[in-house]
């Protein structure tokens, strides 16, 4: 990233956050959504998304259980890429609403007889906790429940529940939909957002004339009702129930058996809110502990002030006072005190020498800048608004978008780096842009094919089609690997870096250490880990939990201060092995903040035996593994590359201070 744009980014992130942080900035508009206007007596239709489960991680479809399927058959709603990586699958339902219009007592279906395949699979769903979750105007179903004197929101209803020895299903649902007036000033708040003026309805422009509704909010109360099949044998879909039905969700009497259908019943009720159309989302997306992320982020700039003062140290009153005193004396002075000199002086002819697997070095260097690009663009992008979760999936795309983009900027990076290390000769380019184009992805298409084969032998909606499969690798093929050799070949014709100082033919001996160097580079990740823990708490809730994570503008801040807490600490680490006399820096100063990631993916393991303690099965234990796997290779790339180019900056700079030959 060019360092003018550094204090540009700084001075967004803190706008996002202050935009989070102020009480009166909750009502924004969210780009990726428009506001839809109802008349009375116009159809609301329900779509169904996938029964998800945080016991199992593991999406199924919500018409894999003997559910009431729409009349005119089940269709998929259109989707992105993001959508279909993130196990999404978005069909119509038989739930149906007409705007402002209340029913109760509405029949919606009988199923067939559960045979005992479908009986085995629905007790087993339940007893996996499946969650429905349905979806209205871009809004899931919220469901409230109050435990002592806390209210608790989530996001669907569960299946079914398990009491004793019988299992009961929710077969009536009671839905609360909360609609707004169709406003001139709700329209014109959001139009007055740049990128949206193109999305309005041709029909808002007479929102004053014609009177309608928005909807603000959609809650659902699940019931387990005693229905008899006998009653409905005559009854046709959206036909009024014979009896009266009373939703008490606090008991349950529909218990499921063998060789017996299932009866469906819903009730809407509509109510007027005082919620707004651009602060709806708000029930969603409220943000919880804000406190701890202040708290997270106080950690971080104490860890950066503590290191900072040890650079400080080492810059302004170490290297600066032996250079200057180096820098007084004459030229026999020089000589005699360079038999004497001792530490990081000595490995001046030897500082610069090739490491040992530079190709491999230059590729990893390469594909971190790229992770990290996509990193910060795409939480930028986030904390700004423009991934919002109106628009499901727009992340992954959007990070999968800016990873492919960044292709370019790998390759000549991962070329510069390696014309550098061979001393301006660029024979060799095209093998590190294939290199570069290909090893992060190949690592994460090995494990994604992997998991892939697990989640298909599941019959999971999370396993990735086979044409997406191919959509994936033309992506790969075809757009990042030609923009990666497109970045090579500007990196073989860029001026490499000139070493400041000659390289002697032969190697410096390294005296022998009091203790093994790379423990100290292995403990060096601790201390970006300590920035980074508390903020991975709430990101592995969000992907584990089931919890909605859009605090990014904190997440943008915690992620400037990883980069700075990683550079200062691999910057000192490299000084301390150079006084030592030990000049192999190359791949300790990756490493040093890289091994940031062995403790992310221990933290990953404890929180599966401590907070995932109710996952079940070897699948989905491999699946989270396995993802967490993929996850911290990422991490360690990007952070190992902040870490070597902010050494490989600190030894420029230091050795282009020494006078020698």
């Amino acid at each position: 990233m060019a360092r003018p744009g550094v204090l540009l980014l700084l001075a967004v992130a803190a706008a996002a956050l202050l935009a989070a942080a102020v009480p009166g900035a909750r009502g924004f508009y969210l780009p990726g959504s428009y506001p839809h206007k109802y008349n009375p007596g116009d159809y609301l239709n329900v779509k169904v998304n996938s029964l998800t489960s945080i016991d199992t991680e593991m999406p199924f479809s919500y018409y894999s259980l003997p559910f009431c399927e729409p009349q005119d058959g089940v269709k998929d709603s259109a989707e992105n890429l993001g959508e279909l990586l993130m196990g999404d699958r978005i069909e119509n339902s038989p739930y149906r609403f007409r705007m402002y219009t209340n029913e109760s007592d509405v029949f919606l279906c009988r199923s067939p007889p559960l045979g005992p395949d479908a009986f085995a699979l629905l007790k087993k769903r339940i007893d996996e906790m499946y969650q429905v979750n349905l979806i209205l105007d871009n809004l899931p179903a919220i469901r409230y429940t109050r435990k002592d004197d806390y209210l608790m929101r989530w996001t669907g209803y569960p299946v079914g529940i398990h009491v004793g020895v019988d299992y009961y299903v929710f077969n009536h649902l009671q839905f609360t939909v909360l609609v707004h007036k169709y406003e001139d000033a709700n329209v014109a708040r959001v139009m007055g957002a740049a990128d949206a003026t193109d999305a309005i309805p041709s029909g808002a422009k007479d929102a004053a004339s014609s009177p309608g509704w928005m909807v603000v909010g959609f809650e659902v109360v699940p019931c387990s009702i005693k229905h008899n099949p006998e009653d409905v044998k005559s009854r046709k879909m959206y036909d009024q129930y014979p009896n009266k039905i009373k939703c008490d969700p606090t008991t349950v009497s529909m218990s499921i058996k063998e060789n017996e259908p299932i009866v469906y019943t819903y009730e809407v009720n509509f109510v007027e809110s005082d919620i707004k159309w651009p602060s709806r989302w708000d029930a969603y997306l409220k943000m919880e502990g804000a406190k701890v992320h202040w708290f997270s982020i106080l950690n971080s700039l104490m860890v950066i002030a503590f290191l900072a003062g040890i650079v400080f140290v080492i810059l302004l009153r170490t290297v600066r006072r032996d250079l200057t005193k180096y820098e007084e004396l004459d030229s026999e002075a020089q000589a005699q005190m360079n038999e004497e000199l001792s530490g990081w002086k000595l490995v001046v002819s030897d500082v610069f020498r090739a490491p040992s697997n530079p190709m491999l070095l230059c590729v990893m260097v390469g594909d971190g800048v790229q992770i990290l690009g996509m990193a910060v663009v795409t939480i930028l992008f986030s904390a700004l608004g423009f991934m919002s979760p109106a628009s499901r999936g727009t992340l992954i795309t959007g990070m999968l978008f800016f990873y492919l983009v960044l292709g370019i900027l790998a390759g000549y990076v991962g070329v510069r780096v390696w014309k550098t290390i061979k001393c301006g000769d660029h024979s060799g380019w095209v093998g590190v842009s294939w290199r570069v184009a290909c090893f992060f992805p190949g690592i994460a298409f090995l494990i994604l094919t992997t998991l892939n084969f697990l989640l298909w032998g599941s019959h999971s909606t999370g396993a990735i089609p086979f044409s997406l499969f191919v959509v994936l690798l033309l992506l790969w093929f075809c757009i990042s690997v030609p923009l990666t050799l497109v970045g090579g070949f500007l990196g073989a014709k860029a001026p490499h870096i000139e070493y400041p100082v000659r390289t002697n033919q032969i190697p410096r001996e390294i005296p022998p250490q009091k203790y093994p160097s790379w423990l100290l580079v292995l403990g060096a990740g601790t201390l970006p880990f300590g920035t980074l823990f508390i903020e991975l708490f709430f990101i592995m809730s969000s992907i584990w939990m089931g919890r909605v994570y859009y605090v990014f503008g904190f997440l943008f801040i915690v992620l400037l201060l990883l980069v700075i807490v990683c550079a200062e600490v691999s910057l000192v680490l490299t000084y301390m092995h150079l006084c030592v006399e030990d000049w192999k820096w190359w791949w300790k100063s990756f490493f040093s903040s890289g091994s940031v990631a062995i403790y992310i993916f221990l933290y990953s393991i404890n929180y599966l035996v401590f907070d995932l303690k109710s996952l079940s099965g070897p699948v989905s234990a491999t699946l989270y593994i396995g993802y967490s796997l993929f996850m911290v290779i990422a991490i360690m790339l990007a952070t190992g590359t902040v870490g070597f180019i902010s050494s490989f900056c600190f030894v420029h700079y230091l050795f282009a201070s020494v006078k020698a030959d």
